[in-house]
């Protein structure tokens, strides 16, 4: 592993959302994100177009099990290399993959096999960039400023998550899965140039482990899994962001669709629903990108934990579209809050030279442990109806909370400040 440099705290002159060096790397970021939109409407739409139904799941699946499998490894990476190289590398490869696979179906039939293969290799690569991505703020910005890159992080995402879908199927309009393809690979390419003028500092705080030259990556990846364990704050950070998972993501992603069928509001309320969702995460997320700062950080999480669980639970509960609406937004501002006050305090308090390890855990989760909710809720809801089912995975969300505010570090948890 690569020996982590000692260096004065980093001071960048401008809070980082006005930091040139944190925007291009935000640019670059927001540009990857929306590749990924494009990419995933282009494999979804191609699968379907190749087979059907079933040989869609397939596909979809088999982009989803190597970024889940591989993901507590691309930890590891990023921790012994340079996380923006990890990025570069990863954001080139997928370039190159996606603009071959556009060049293969704009000469034949796109087949099964070639679309199983891509997901299969993206999701791998997917399993390098995520961690990376987690590694890098610390390396760009100040401790007090890391609140405000997660606040630009989660826009980033929301923008992408707006943006990714309209462009592929523009694309697709115009020239069916070849263009559409060729789109995400040039947004990738995109991202390159920026990201090498991104300046990486070094490591404010050096690790208090030993770097062993000979270390296997087996070892340091156990390494890290114990550290999350012992360290105080990070452990019922993770666990708490586990749980919550678990309980809000099959509902929101799943169950959402389900109760508006049950409902009968049709595919305009569902679009209202998720835009109220969308809107109130983005301020969320706004709000920490501008602000840089909350007092009580610990404790305002858990609040927000509390208050999105409960808008959770209570949108199978009220009669009208407009109420679920305005629920829907409670949701996504308390989410974005806890979601972001979560990662924030993750970052400044972990060792620098585990977040890449740290990072992997936490997606892993999100990536792994939360879609297995998904079959879980549908058949729960199919069987019960959505009312007791949305109050039981709000509840569940609510023990994540719960876990958080038994830990006299998470209550204590505050921000860095200059």
């Amino acid at each position: 592993m690569a020996t982590v440099e000692t260096a004065p705290p980093i001071r960048p002159d401008a809070p980082a959302h006005r930091d040139a060096n944190v925007l291009r790397w935000i640019i670059a970021y927001t540009a990857s994100l929306i590749g990924d939109g494009v990419y995933f409407l282009a494999l979804g739409w191609s699968a379907q177009k190749a087979a059907g139904p079933t040989e869609l799941g397939l596909v979809m699946a088999a982009g989803a099990l190597p970024r889940a499998v591989l993901m507590l490894g691309g930890g590891v990476v990023a921790d012994r290399h340079d996380p923006r190289r990890v990025i570069l590398g990863s954001d080139t490869l997928r370039c190159l993959l996606i603009l071959s696979v556009a060049a293969a179906i704009a000469l034949t039939t796109p087949a099964l096999w070639l679309l199983v293969v891509v997901a299969l290799v993206f999701g791998a690569v997917d399993a390098l960039f995520v961690p990376a991505v987690g590694a890098l703020p610390p390396r760009i910005t100040s401790s007090d400023q890391l609140a405000r890159v997660t606040g630009l992080r989660s826009l980033a995402m929301r923008l992408s998550q707006i943006a990714g879908p309209p462009i592929g199927g523009l694309a697709m309009g115009l020239g069916g899965p070849a263009v559409a393809f060729t789109v995400a690979g040039l947004l990738f390419a995109l991202s390159l140039p920026l990201l090498l003028t991104v300046r990486i500092h070094p490591l404010e705080t050096p690790s208090e482990q030993p770097r062993p030259g000979r270390s296997t990556a087996r070892a340091e990846l156990l390494d890290g899994l114990r550290y999350i364990r012992r360290h105080r704050l990070i452990g019922p950070l993770v666990a708490a962001g586990a749980v919550c998972e678990l309980g809000l993501t099959g509902t929101l992603n799943v169950g959402m669709v389900l109760l508006n069928a049950e409902r009968g509001w049709g595919p305009s309320g569902y679009g209202w629903i998720v835009a109220c969702f969308g809107a109130g995460a983005a301020a969320s997320a706004a709000l920490l990108a501008i602000a840089g700062w909350l007092p009580r950080a610990g404790l305002t999480m858990v609040a927000t934990l509390l208050a999105g669980s409960a808008g959770a639970a209570a949108m199978a509960l009220v009669p009208s579209l407009w109420a679920a609406a305005l629920l829907a937004a409670l949701v996504g501002l308390g989410a974005g809050v806890f979601g972001s006050l979560n990662s924030t305090l993750i970052q400044t308090s972990a060792d620098p030279a585990y977040l890449g390890r740290v990072t992997s855990v936490v997606m892993l989760t999100m990536v792994g442990l939360a879609p297995l909710s998904y079959p879980l809720v549908g058949a729960a809801i199919g069987a019960w109806g959505a009312a007791p089912v949305f109050i039981g995975c709000g509840g569940l969300s609510c023990l994540g909370a719960a876990l958080a505010f038994a830990s006299k570090a998470v209550r204590r948890a505050e921000l860095p400040r200059r």
